[in-house]
Order: structure tokens, then C-alpha cells, then sequence
């Protein structure tokens, strides 16, 4: 098969997908999520673990589950006994990047079909707050002394892309209410709040200026599974495939310091290959629907300008003009974003794509856009605002 940028033998589809509830502190285990989430993808294929060829688990630190060697840990419930199997992980970019996995395995002929499986069980991680578990990701010499936290660094970038755009609160928080109320519409969704307003979001509780309580998501627990199959086994299994046109990923300098965080740069380099190996030069027109990744509410902004959905600095007019609605242009995050969804951090970039699946085949129920759907995108950023993995999909 060829594209425009890359050779491989076969064509890969998403033929199901599976999802549990996202909430904190889940009675489940770690494991149980996994299955649980797998056999909702399963049973949607009709198949059974005999049919699958190869697992792909993505899962992000260890910590969170508290169990070492977390992709081992995970394989019994995510079905990976006796097959080949893998965990990848590149922190909140992990969601994504399965998927990815998973492609490669069927398009270079190794597997016909892959049961894709991302889990996160985070709220029990650490005391006070999951945030703990990150106090030994920093530079023990230039950046341990000065204590710092992901919220202390992610308010850095927030302010600077405040600046640098002159982009006011009062519109950042609209990605908030927007996300929020879309929540609404999943029967998932961990954080559903109808009635949400700006004025809400600019009295939350300050957590590092200019981050606010309700510009971040929640604490986590869930698990989402999708079944990938070359194109022959994909036709066989349903009428609907949902194709995988483009896959991007890309890893910046972990010295954050040293970049300028009003842009995306990773995002933007992800994206490009994606839309290569898709065949789009026009993102803005050529994307019915997208899920960029927003832990925070202004990530949502940086993303979409980093994915070319919107120019620089351009994404805050775009919301405040009512662009990303649900019945929008271009429609952002309908699902509820993990703001309101909820954020168990593999899961929840996961999520993003079985979203993107659900809305090309017309199935995501209160959440389905008002315009037809062809193409759409998920997103997916981690570690210290340096990894970022794009998949492109369509009819």
C-alpha cells in the first residue's frame, strides 16, 4: 500500500470499540478495568480473545497503579497471555500512541488483528493528590531544588500563551463551560456539569496562577479498548470500517526551559506527518471533527493551533465565535474532552479515539455532530509538554 510518505502492505481499520466508566476511585482493579473494557470491544466485533493475533497496552507510570512493570501487570486482563504482546508508554501522549502500536503491527503484515487496550487507575496513586506521584520526574540538579509540580509548570505555559496572544481568561474559560456541558451527552462522563459558566470557572479555587480548579480535569480511573484488523479481516467483521489514514508522533527536548511554550512545536511536527501520510494539506477544511488532547483548558487552544485547525494565537476567536461547538464548523472536543469526561491519563487519549470512531459512524448518540463526518482527528501531549501523537481516521 502506498501513500504519500510511507510504503506498508496493508490497510489498517478500527472495527470496535469498548469503554467503562471514568471516575475516581473505582472499586475495580487495575486489571478488571482492562477486561472490561476489552470485552465491550470485543463483543462489538463478534470475537473472542481466540480471534486475536497480537495486544497492544498502553498504561501511563507505574505509580499509578502501583505495581511495577505495569504492561505485564495489565496482560491477563487485557488478554495478552500466550500472544504477542506489548505496552508502550510516552506519559499523556500514551492514549494515542497505542493505537499507533497497533497500526504498525497490522499494516507491516505481523497481525490481522490487535486488540488495543489503554488503562489508568490513578486516584489511589499518592497522598494528598495523585500530582505526587511526578516529584521525581525533575532534573535532580537544575529543576529538583526548586520543587516544582505539573501544575506550577503547565500555569508557566498557560501564562505565556496568555501573553504572547493576549488571550484573556474569560475566553480560555469558555473551553471549560463548552467541555463541561458536552460531558453531559456520555454516558461515561465523570464530570457533567450543565450549568457551568464563565463566571464559575474565573471563581474557582486558584491553584497556580493562572490556573484555576475548574481549567483542569479530574482525577481518573478507566479503561477504553478498540479492535484494529487489516482491511480483508475488517471487511469480514463489519460493513462500517472506520480507517486509519495518517499517524504522527514526535518527542521535543525534555529541557522545557529552553523552549518557547506559547506553541506546540511537537504537536505541530505530529500533525505533519499524520497529515502526509494522509494526503490533507488543508486541516482547517479537511477535518469534519477533531478530540485535540485538553487536561487543561487552554490546551485545547495551544493544541488545535499546534494541529493547524486554527492559526496561531487564533483558537480563542474560533471558540468565542462558537466555531467548536457540537454543531459548529468545526467541531471540538464534543465528546466532553477530558475536563468533563475525565483524565485516566492512557485511557483518556484512548477515549479521543474511539470518539473519533464512534462520530464517523454516525454512533456517538447525544454527542454525534450536527455535520456529516468523513474525517476525523484525535491528539494526544505528555511529559513535560514534549510528546505529542496524532492519528488521523475516515470513511
Amino acid at each position: 500500500m502506498t501513500s504519500r510518505n510511507i510504503n506498508f502492505k496493508h490497510r489498517v481499520a478500527v472495527v470496535s470499540a469498548g469503554m467503562t466508566l471514568f471516575r475516581s476511585r473505582m472499586l475495580e482493579t487495575p486489571q478488571e478495568l482492562a477486561w472490561l473494557a476489552a470485552k465491550q470491544a470485543l463483543d462489538e466485533a463478534g470475537l473472542t480473545l481466540k480471534d486475536i493475533d497480537c495486544v497492544v497496552i498502553g498504561s501511563a507510570p507505574d505509580a499509578f497503579d502501583g505495581v511495577h512493570m505495569k504492561g505485564e501487570y495489565l496482560a491477563e486482563g487485557a488478554g495478552g497471555i500466550h500472544k504477542p504482546t506489548i505496552r508502550v508508554f510516552v506519559g499523556g501522549a500514551t492514549g494515542v500512541f497505542v493505537p499507533i502500536a497497533a497500526w504498525w503491527h497490522v499494516a507491516s503484515g505481523l497481525c490481522k488483528k490487535v486488540l488495543v487496550v489503554a488503562e489508568e487507575k490513578m486516584s489511589h496513586a499518592a497522598k494528598p493528590h495523585t500530582q505526587y506521584v511526578f516529584r521525581y520526574i525533575w532534573d535532580p540538579i537544575v529543576e529538583k531544588p526548586l520543587n516544582p509540580n505539573l501544575i506550577w509548570i503547565f500555569a508557566m505555559e498557560m501564562h505565556r500563551y496568555m501573553y504572547k496572544c493576549g488571550v484573556k481568561k474569560e475566553d480560555i474559560a469558555l473551553v471549560s463551560v463548552k467541555n463541561k456541558r458536552n460531558a453531559c451527552g456520555h454516558p461515561s462522563a465523570q464530570l457533567c456539569m450543565p450549568n457551568i459558566t464563565v463566571d464559575d470557572v474565573l471563581k474557582s479555587e486558584v491553584l497556580v496562577w493562572p490556573v484555576q480548579l475548574l481549567d483542569i480535569s479530574p482525577t481518573s480511573d478507566g479503561a477504553v479498548a478498540l479492535v484494529l484488523a487489516s482491511e480483508e479481516e475488517a471487511r469480514r467483521i463489519t460493513d462500517t470500517p472506520v480507517w486509519i489514514k495518517g499517524v504522527g508522533w514526535t518527542l521535543d527536548t525534555t529541557h522545557w526551559t529552553n523552549r518557547d511554550l506559547a506553541y506546540p512545536e511537537y504537536v505541530r511536527r505530529a500533525a505533519e506527518m499524520a497529515y502526509r501520510m494522509a494526503g490533507i494539506d488543508n486541516p482547517r477544511k479537511q477535518i469534519d471533527v477533531a478530540e485535540p488532547y485538553d487536561p487543561f483548558d487552554y490546551k485545547e487552544l495551544h493544541h488545535m493551533e499546534g494541529l493547524g485547525l486554527a492559526r496561531k494565537c487564533e483558537a480563542p476567536v474560533l471558540t468565542r465565535e462558537g466555531v467548536t461547538q457540537r454543531d459548529g464548523d468545526l467541531p471540538i472536543n464534543p465528546s466532553g474532552g477530558l475536563l468533563g469526561v475525565g483524565n485516566p491519563i492512557a485511557a483518556a487519549g484512548l477515549m479521543k479515539v474511539a470518539e473519533i470512531f464512534w462520530q464517523i459512524r454516525g454512533e456517538a448518540g447525544a454527542r454525534q455532530v450536527k455535520k456529516p463526518v468523513y474525517t476525523g482527528l484525535a491528539q494526544a501531549w505528555g511529559d513535560l509538554m514534549q510528546a505529542g501523537t496524532v492519528i488521523v481516521m475516515g470513511i
